[in-house]
């Protein structure tokens, strides 16, 4: 269930398995590919040339595409039980995460999902987006959140070469932005960006990207991150280099806060006219509040927080976590015993972190044990593990004939009163 990369790459080893297999990939969109087709931003085509890979799985004989079909709705766990061995749950996550923020649901608040999937076209949303502030603020310190910053700072015919959909180039040309602020709680050591993503920013022609030199700090456990993670210092080496440099004449600016924690979106008639954030630092190996607090001038915050799954019928769901509770992709249920034949993998699995090539991970995990417990001998390797002594047809055969060997009689009658221990050491032989 979901024709996403995560889907497509379980479908992808289950084929190449030694298995005997067919596939039906069920999707509740028309089109295939998932988070490839709308969640990735338009100026990646490097990310959506993974769609020619996924394509050639999906041109295999023994592989069925089957769109425009909604779980839950148009088909039930039941029913998919009918008509297939197992079941892989391949849901993704496409809903913001939720935050407890005062002033989060003003107008002109929005969440970073709902802004992604109307710049890549889902047929989910609006056509039209309300682009009328000229200062943005965006909330987190992850892809997503470079992603949202991008767009909104580039300018539109900077994306007329990529597949960007014309009502979105209509709106983005349309928008007076000049600066976008993104605003992280924690130090540069901290952000989730990936090195590759983070140097994009400053590829505009029309963007100056502007780094606070007093957010370049650093303690004993931001060192020590550094020093274990090649990608943690190429992302500190390059906003430490932006952060020196001096600030140019491009005329739109991405501005990149750490140490700013938001506090509270501010109102006035119902919409957004600004950010209240406290400034942190680090005490004591953590990241703390000092009490000082300011307001920026911005009227559009978008949150970019985290995707979150969505609870499927039937099928048990963690909603803190906002997965399906699984283990190694065998789903649980709420004693924790293996639901039947249900697996998952991908975001529902583990959550929405990593980039789409975890997701092979994911997916190599849950197919080895998806084949693991639909081999014949995965009953009896269970059984095994839980000391149950059991016969077998061939074990009683056996037995049997040793029975007739011993003819009638008083030995026959001694036979029987031994017959279920002798049988049980008789399969196992």
């Amino acid at each position: 269930m979901g024709a996403g990369p995560a889907g497509i790459y379980a479908a992808d080893l289950l084929d190449k398995s030694d298995a005997d297999v067919e596939i039906d990939l069920f999707e509740r969109m028309p089109a295939p590919f998932g988070l490839i087709r709308y969640g990735v931003a338009p100026d990646h085509p490097r990310i959506k040339g993974i769609v020619s890979a996924l394509h050639k799985v999906l041109d295999r004989p023994n592989i069925r595409l089957l769109g425009n079909i909604d779980y839950g709705t148009d088909l039930k766990l039941d029913d998919l039980r009918e008509f297939y061995d197992a079941v892989i749950f391949a849901t993704g996550a496409m809903a913001d995460r939720a935050l407890d923020l005062p002033g989060i649901d003003l107008e002109g608040s929005h969440g970073a999902a709902d802004f992604v999937s109307w710049y890549d076209g889902h047929p989910d949303v609006p056509r039209t987006w309300p682009l009328t502030a000229s200062s943005v603020a965006v909330l987190g310190v992850g892809n997503v959140a470079l992603d949202v910053a991008r767009v909104l700072a580039k300018t539109a015919d900077e994306l007329l070469p990529t597949d960007i959909p014309a009502n979105v180039y209509e709106g983005l040309k349309a928008s007076p932005v000049t600066d976008v602020h993104v605003f992280g709680r924690r130090g540069p050591a901290q952000a989730k960006f990936s090195p590759l993503e983070l140097r994009e920013l400053d590829h505009s022609p029309n963007v100056e990207v502007i780094v606070d030199p007093e957010d370049m700090e650093f303690d004993e456990a931001s060192v020590a991150e550094l020093r274990a993670s090649k990608q943690t210092d190429m992302v500190v080496k390059t906003l430490q280099e932006w952060a020196i440099r001096d600030e140019g004449t491009r005329p739109r600016r991405l501005h990149l806060h750490f140490f700013h924690s938001p506090a509270e979106v501010l109102g006035e008639d119902g919409k957004v006219v600004g950010l209240r954030t406290e400034r942190t630092e680090y005490r004591d190996g953590k990241v703390v509040g000092t009490g000082e607090f300011h307001d920026w001038d911005v009227q559009a915050v978008y949150r970019a927080v985290g995707y979150l799954s969505s609870h499927l019928p039937e099928i048990p769901f963690d909603h803190t976590a906002g997965v399906i509770p699984n283990q190694g992709g065998r789903v649980l249920d709420l004693d924790e015993n293996q639901v039947p034949g249900v697996y998952v993998t991908g975001w529902i699995k583990r959550g929405p972190v990593g980039l789409i090539g975890h997701t092979k991970g994911d997916a190599a995990e849950t197919v080895a044990n998806l084949l693991r417990h639909s081999s014949p001998d995965a009953i009896l390797e269970f059984l095994a593990t839980r000391g149950i002594s059991f016969t077998t047809w061939e074990g009683w055969g056996k037995l049997d004939a040793h029975e007739k060997s011993l003819g009638e009689g008083e030995g026959r009658e001694r036979v029987k009163v031994v017959e279920r221990d002798e049988m049980v050491r008789v399969s196992r032989a």
